[in-house]
């Protein structure tokens, strides 16, 4: 008579990749089942492991941690994963869901190049005050060469405007860089000299005399 193997299925989710695997085996071996395979073998005599996961759920499915699971994981500075797959054994039938390390630093790297624009906004910020400037100025020189290119290609009747638009541009630029460059001893100084200054109000004019010429 023939007994029915108890299986238990393994998804990673990170790979995209899921398989049924007997109960009994070693996450170790049922990832080389299923195509996974860790960055390098274990040695477990000499307390070097590459099978670093993470189990998303379904870890009430795997026999306890072994003490060198618990020995590895106390001298370890990144908390993500939390078993051994050379120690995690499957011992119940049911649903496993994990998730190895280079498959989350490889995400959290897809997630961080979603945005670039957060990334740049972090790195300005960071900035000091004066690769602040320089780096709008470079902003700005972008910018000009690629209007003065969408200018060249422009009907002949719009490149007037456009002109007439970067020329003040221009001055704008140019008052904005001398301010921007001036000593604050100065800024201070004439800021103080503004202060002082009064406002001149006219005089009221004199009421029209109601009283008639004489003849």
């Amino acid at each position: 008579m023939q007994v029915n193997e108890v299986e238990a299925k393994l998804i990673f989710k990170c790979e995209g990749v899921e398989g049924i695997v007997p109960v009994g085996s070693y996450l170790a071996d049922a990832s080389k089942r299923l195509g996974i395979r860790f960055a390098d073998r274990c040695e477990p005599t000499e307390k070097v492991h590459h099978c670093a996961i993470r189990v998303v759920e379904g870890e009430g499915l795997l026999s306890p941690p072994t003490a060198a699971e618990a020995e590895y994981f106390e001298f370890q500075s990144d908390n993500f994963a939390n078993r051994l797959a050379c120690q995690a054994r499957i011992e119940e039938e049911g649903e496993l869901v994990v998730m190895t390390t280079e498959s989350e630093e490889k995400s959290k790297e897809a997630k961080e190049s979603e945005d670039p624009g957060k990334e740049f906004a972090k790195t300005f910020a960071d900035l000091p005050l004066e690769k602040k400037i320089a780096q709008l100025v470079n902003l700005e020189a972008i910018t000009l060469g690629e209007t003065i290119s969408f200018v060249m290609n422009s009907p002949f009747m719009v490149f007037d405007k456009v002109m007439d638009v970067m020329a003040e541009f221009g001055m704008k630029k140019e008052e904005f860089q001398k301010e921007a460059a001036k000593p604050a001893e100065h800024v201070r100084k004439e800021k103080k000299s503004a202060g002082k200054r009064s406002v001149r109000v006219p005089k009221p004019a004199k009421p029209a005399s109601d009283e008639t010429p004489k003849e």
